[in-house]
């Protein structure tokens, strides 16, 4: 594996051949330095001008604009968390954009069939791991082209997009709704 950080990570999904990416988040929080700030701000019910965001959206913009797909995967504990419902506010930004996003509440998947790693997977056969500091913090990426591990990845996202519900039907569902 190849370890790899932020820009590099842009340089390769701005650049690659690939027609498909798809992103699997696992974890029901992400202690991301970059949105301390913004979650803060939605925890407090203060306005967000999404700023931060701008540039991942703009590079969604940019590479779905040129034919290619990006879908994403939420894993998420029933009742939400807080990060659950933070997250919820952003995906229309992230929609917006480009991206196909999905959301899988955790009892509508046996944790056998998952990984425990979020992952990027481009077309069937480039896995980009997404790795974290002990502190939760974002620590850089891990790729691989290996074939087993692209395969494993392959048949994870095959059955985490079939049973994952679209972000506009999750929203107005039970699940969404829990307390």
């Amino acid at each position: 594996m190849k370890l790899i950080q932020g820009e590099e990570f842009v340089d390769l999904f701005r650049g690659g051949e690939w027609k498909r990416a798809f992103h699997l988040e696992t974890q029901d929080e992400y202690l991301v330095a970059d949105e301390h700030e913004p979650f803060r701000k939605f925890l407090a019910g203060e306005p967000d001008d999404y700023e931060w965001c701008r540039s991942w959206d703009d590079l969604i913009r940019d590479v779905t604009g040129s034919g290619k797909q990006v879908h994403r995967v939420r894993l998420v504990s029933i009742p939400h968390v807080d990060y659950t419902r933070f997250g919820l506010t952003i995906a229309p930004l992230n929609i917006e954009a480009g991206e196909e996003i999905k959301w899988l509440p955790r009892p509508l998947i046996d944790p056998a069939e998952l990984t425990q790693d979020d992952y990027w997977l481009f077309d069937d056969d480039l896995v980009v791991f997404v790795t974290f500091r002990s502190d939760g913090d974002f620590g850089g990426f891990a790729v691989t082209d290996d074939p087993v591990i692209a395969a494993h990845c392959t048949a994870i996202r095959d059955k985490v997009w079939g049973l994952g519900i679209p972000h506009a039907d999750y929203v107005g569902s039970d699940y969404a709704a829990a307390k």
